[in-house]
């Protein structure tokens, strides 16, 4: 079984997605998310369920920050953006060779996934579709 740890900011939005998408779908993967700046506990944002929801998709999530331990226990670690993983090479010098963003493992130009955090429910939807579409191109990598 592959270990995943998805990355975004604070754990409440892009990350969990990516988590209960890759859980929902492809069961056979162990998954968690983390945050740059997540505190603990905090769950997932409402429109962000909401959109999960939306699509049969159910998420229970309590935040957690970026460890040691987290980037270890993973075999492959996929941030929402280029910041993510510039922030994470900075901080945790020995995880470069599984160390990408979702966009760039699967050999995306354009590399970061945008944060919806305030913005509209069609946003968050727009947000899953896209991570949902990448985690389908990482599967079949």
């Amino acid at each position: 079984m592959q270990r995943v740890l998805f990355v975004c900011t604070g754990n409440t939005c892009r990350s969990p997605m990516a988590e209960a998408i890759l859980k929902h779908k492809y069961p056979t993967y162990d998954v968690q998310s983390a945050g740059i700046f997540a505190g603990l506990g905090q769950g997932v944002n409402a429109n962000a369920k909401q959109a999960l929801q939306n699509k049969g998709i159910k998420c229970q999530h309590a935040s957690q920050p970026v460890t040691r331990e987290l980037l270890n226990w993973a075999d492959l670690i996929l941030t929402m953006t280029r910041q993510h993983k510039e922030t994470l090479k900075l901080e945790y010098t020995s995880f470069d060779d599984k160390l990408f963003t979702l966009k760039e493992f699967v050999d995306e130009d354009d590399l970061d996934i945008k944060d919806p955090i305030g913005l509209s429910i069609e946003t968050y939807e727009h947000t899953l579709e896209e991570i949902e579409k990448h985690i389908d191109r990482m599967v079949e990598k």
